[in-house]
């Protein structure tokens, strides 16, 4: 096992600026060595700004060099099998940005091809490592909630601004879908993280974003998860006012919180409400790199996000939006 960890990145963009790019700067027993960029000007500028010693415009020459022990793809989801596989092939470790791909067929083939050559596959999913996130789950777990029977999720975002073009992640060629599975995709996958595998999912999409054969804006989902506890969903992203909300409701009490906001825990048991406060760390996926960090040095045996974790999440979106997919054209 390694005593370090040296990173190299393949595309670096607005995600690496501050949510995960200085966390393998900051981890423990971890250092980011290399990036790249197709662009060659902006490799070598985020190379400056981030002390990074070297940097590439072509991802085959990043992931062959010698002193780039493990790589981070932190490209659009299109991109995402065809660089796990040449990482897997070079033999080295991969953590790929979320969604871990467009379908689950293209997540499948990733886990295969990461099998074969026998390296780790972990995905970006960092609630399950945050602070915030786990402070709820242990508020679930240790049974202040009585035993959890449901869950209410409802997200809503203002339209977005399409004056400019339509962004990668409104191209469902590129994305392989809208905001649900951008930002939707967190949620499920850290219910999962908290309930167990989702057993049963039906969804309906709807009010494409741009015309036929664009992205969905609204979605409506029903689930049920391993453990019995049953939940639902509204997401709306072309809606009036901002709502950020999941509630978790038990026999005892109930637990709300928010998906993408630091505010406070609001755990209401006996009629009365307490806050718990779970702030954001100043760089979020600080905790999950140090995690993957530490498997990969030998100091623990599993991570919380893994590729076979990530599919099951990938495999709920699926099918939630199949109806849509099949009938606006959408196929990959």
């Amino acid at each position: 096992m390694p005593q370090r960890v040296r990173w190299g990145i393949v595309g670096v963009g607005d995600v690496t600026e501050r949510k995960s790019g200085p966390a393998f700067q900051q981890a423990d027993r971890s250092e980011l060595v290399a990036v790249m960029r197709r662009d060659a000007a902006k490799a070598a500028d985020f190379a400056a700004r981030h002390a990074v010693p070297r940097w590439y415009d072509d991802a085959d020459a990043l992931i062959a060099d010698p002193e780039v022990d493990a790589v981070y793809i932190a490209t659009p989801p299109d991109s995402h099998r065809d660089y796990v596989e040449r990482v897997a092939a070079a033999g080295k470790p991969v953590y790929v940005e979320k969604p871990m791909a467009r379908t689950a067929t293209e997540c499948r083939a990733m886990i295969d091809a990461c099998e074969t050559a026998g390296v780790p596959l972990f995905v970006a999913y960092y609630r399950r490592a945050m602070p915030r996130f786990e402070i709820a789950r242990e508020l679930i777990s240790g049974g202040r909630l009585g035993e959890v029977r449901s869950v209410i999720i409802r997200t809503q975002h203002p339209g977005p601004d399409l004056s400019g073009g339509l962004p990668w992640r409104l191209d469902p060629q590129v994305s392989g879908g809208g905001l649900f599975v951008d930002l939707g995709s967190h949620t499920l996958d850290w219910l999962d993280h908290v309930f167990g595998p989702v057993t049963e999912a039906a969804g309906r999409a709807s009010h494409p974003l741009a015309g036929p054969g664009s992205v969905e804006t609204v979605v409506s989902a029903s689930f049920r998860f391993a453990g019995g506890v049953s939940a639902v969903g509204l997401w709306d992203f072309d809606a009036a006012e901002r709502v950020d909300r999941i509630e978790i409701i038990g026999t005892e009490g109930s637990l709300a919180l928010s998906s993408f906001g630091p505010e406070p825990l609001m755990l209401t048991s006996g009629g009365v409400t307490e806050e718990i406060a779970a702030p954001y760390p100043d760089v979020v996926q600080r905790p999950l790199v140090q995690g993957i960090v530490d498997v990969l040095t030998g100091r623990a045996h599993t991570a919380v996000s893994t590729g076979e974790s990530a599919l099951r999440t990938a495999s709920v979106v699926d099918a939630v939006l199949a109806d849509y997919r099949a009938e606006h054209g959408i196929s990959f």
